[in-house]
């Protein structure tokens, strides 16, 4: 691998988010997205600069040209992708080749998504980028540790065996850079650790990490199961989508879009699925605010508790993501529900989100041990495709 720095792409459906990190330091030498790609006015940001406009309909490998032109004189060492769903092919970061991207875009049968959307951004990085080493980081790879008792779903075995039907678990890469970053402010070896990490962001899950290796998640076959999110419903009872579907006339898509883009604090809210607005509004005395805020914290709380019986003890409950590290009062509830794990909040520190006394939030006498860590996702890609593009070369 040659010098230089890593770019690190996330490829969605209408938008590509990039950033340009030096994987030693961790520092971050440049950022941007374009957004609304495929349609009539696609934009590209970059760094500081202005926003600007796209040629009508650019996709993917306009926007990556545009990119391009923008990185002249900043050395490219290699090219890291984030990939949603590696199912049970990979459990590991892996160099691109043609076989990989078949098996990547076999997976989106398991991702529909998210998957054909990462394999557009692979296929026009590698034409743009055709002399760099390129790595896929896989956002399930951290959990292909889970047991079989806690990846199996209790219906025929068929299914597992024909369509890979299972549990497989999502923001593997936030859950595992939390847990290293946890260790070291316990000052003791991951391995010796057991942990509950809470992703909470629009999308939101809860893992629990034992010796380093991922136990169990709240997130399953989708990105749908688990903790109420911002759009998305969590954990329902299956046989609602018969329900709505005699009685609200719904068929099986309108179903699903429902629960995936209509549910979650949006649904119960009514107004938002943002939860600094939903905090506002609860302080106004909105009352479906307020509402889904409860909800929340409840189900969350509930999901926390259920991966404990996946440890032996809980050394820590990590909370990280953009509500997980600025929501306050939501950490606050949340922990006011696991009463029964001893917690107690340190309101002061709570308030400033454990700045002051590396990341922790709840009282010397409190029985939980909980920390407030900013995850970064893009820092991991970029240090495992280094990694990997140092063995490759």
């Amino acid at each position: 691998m040659k010098s230089g720095a890593i770019l690190v792409l996330n490829s969605g459906s209408s938008s590509l988010k990039f950033a340009v990190i030096e994987p030693d330091s961790g520092s971050v030498i440049a950022q941007g997205i374009a957004e609304r790609i495929g349609s009539s006015e696609p934009t590209f940001k970059f760094a500081s600069k202005p926003e600007r406009p796209l040629d009508k309909g650019a996709g993917h490998a306009e926007a990556l040209r545009a990119l391009l032109d923008e990185l002249a004189g900043i050395p490219i060492a290699a090219v890291g992708h984030r990939v949603v769903h590696g199912g049970e092919a990979f459990s590991d970061s892996v160099v691109i080749d043609a076989a990989v991207l078949e098996q990547i875009r076999a997976c989106s049968e398991l991702a529909p998504l998210h998957n054909p959307a990462n394999v557009l951004g692979i296929e026009a990085a590698r034409r743009a980028f055709a002399e760099l080493p390129q790595v896929a980081v896989f956002d399930t790879a951290f959990h292909q540790t889970l047991p079989r008792a806690a990846y199996l779903y209790a219906i025929p075995y068929e299914y597992y065996e024909r369509q890979k039907v299972r549990r497989y678990g999502f923001h593997g890469t936030s859950h595992g850079y939390v847990a290293g970053v946890a260790a070291g402010i316990l000052g003791k070896p991951l391995a010796a650790l057991e942990l509950v990490t809470a992703h909470l962001g629009n999308g939101a899950s809860v893992c629990a990490i034992s010796q380093g290796r991922s136990a169990d998640t709240s997130m399953g076959f989708t990105p749908l199961e688990g903790v109420v999110m911002g759009t998305r419903s969590g954990d329902v009872d299956p046989n609602l989508h018969e329900f709505l579907a005699g009685h609200a006339q719904l068929d099986l898509h309108q179903i699903t879009d429902m629960l995936n883009k209509k549910s979650g604090l949006l649904g119960l809210s009514g107004v938002s699925n943002d939860m600094r607005t939903l905090l506002a509004l609860r302080a106004q005395g909105n009352d479906r605010a307020r509402l889904a805020i409860e909800v929340f914290c409840y189900r969350l709380a509930k999901s926390i508790l259920a991966l404990c019986a996946s440890l032996s003890r809980v050394d820590a409950l990590v909370f990280t993501g953009g509500i997980g590290e600025h929501a306050a009062e939501v950490r606050a509830q949340t922990l006011g529900h696991l009463r029964v794990l001893g917690a107690v909040v340190d309101e002061p520190l709570n308030r400033v989100h454990g700045a002051e006394h590396h990341g922790r939030i709840t009282v010397d006498r409190s029985a939980l041990l909980s920390l407030v860590i900013p995850t970064n996702e893009e820092l991991v890609i970029a240090r495992e495709t280094a990694r990997l593009a140092l063995q490759a070369s």
